[in-house]
């Protein structure tokens, strides 16, 4: 299927790893020029150096912690023009309402929520000068399934949602699209992570956090390209009509009404 992304341009936030590595080597391989940002200038460099040895796009880069002042400016005036936005930096962490203090809870939205609203209100309206754009947020499963054990990321999550819906329930006139994902457990770092804590909290030692993975559809989190390959084609002129909703790609999890 010819998505017909060559030649365009995408902005992808939290991009060092995760997910957000693995759309910009699926973005790259489809031809896609790149502003790729996260903190650390190091892993951005490698990638960097990765993607443009393997595909002829162009990649530029903006190492900054999004959650400083002007920062958001600072990205959105070297990236330059785009036609796609993903915003997918920020982990908000798990635990009860009792394991996150006040400032934890902060924390985790300063940049998954405000960071995802910041980039939104500095791109939409170059996106609409431009004459249209597709802005797609990562958002995760966490927002419908509810679970106390991820009680921040529940709430976080939950608002990207209606933001997403709110938005893009109008964009259309703009011709801009904006459309959101919900990954559930997918095979990174962060995954692995979280088991743990749960396991901790659940069954008394982060040790056994492996008998929880197994409660996992298919006895296993989704693979990378399971979830990328649905950003491509959202991003695509094939997803033409699609804003303002919200696709949940968890094997089912949600419809079980708990993460793990």
């Amino acid at each position: 299927m010819d998505l017909q992304l060559k030649g365009k341009k995408v902005l992808i936030t939290g991009a060092s790893q995760g997910i957000g590595e693995g759309l910009a080597y699926a973005f790259a391989e489809e031809g896609c020029d790149l502003h790729l940002t996260a903190r650390s200038e190091e892993k951005l460099e490698t990638l960097q150096r990765q993607i443009s040895e393997q595909h002829a796009v162009a990649v530029t880069t903006t190492a900054i912690d999004m959650t400083t002042s002007g920062a958001c400016e600072r990205i959105v005036d070297e990236a330059g023009d785009i036609d796609v936005l993903v915003n997918n930096a920020g982990v908000i962490p798990s635990g009860t309402i009792f394991d996150l203090d006040a400032q934890k809870w902060r924390d985790g939205w300063a940049l998954k929520g405000f960071g995802y609203a910041d980039m939104i209100r500095l791109v939409y309206p170059r996106m609409k000068r431009r004459g249209g754009g597709v802005i797609l947020n990562n958002i995760g499963n966490g927002g419908e399934v509810c679970d106390p054990n991820y009680i921040a990321g529940a709430a976080g999550n939950a608002s990207l949602m209606a933001m997403t819906r709110a938005l893009g329930g109008s964009s259309l006139d703009d011709n801009i699209r904006v459309v959101g994902v919900n990954p559930g457990p997918v095979d990174t770092t962060r995954i692995y992570n979280m088991l743990k804590k749960f396991a901790e909290n659940r069954l008394g030692d982060a040790g056994r956090y492996e008998e929880l993975l197994e409660r996992y559809p298919l006895g296993r989190p989704a693979k990378v390209h399971e979830i990328t390959d649905l950003f491509l084609f959202l991003a695509s002129f094939r997803s033409g009509y699609t804003s303002g909703t919200i696709f949940t790609v968890d094997g089912g999890i949600a419809s079980r009404r708990a993460v793990v």
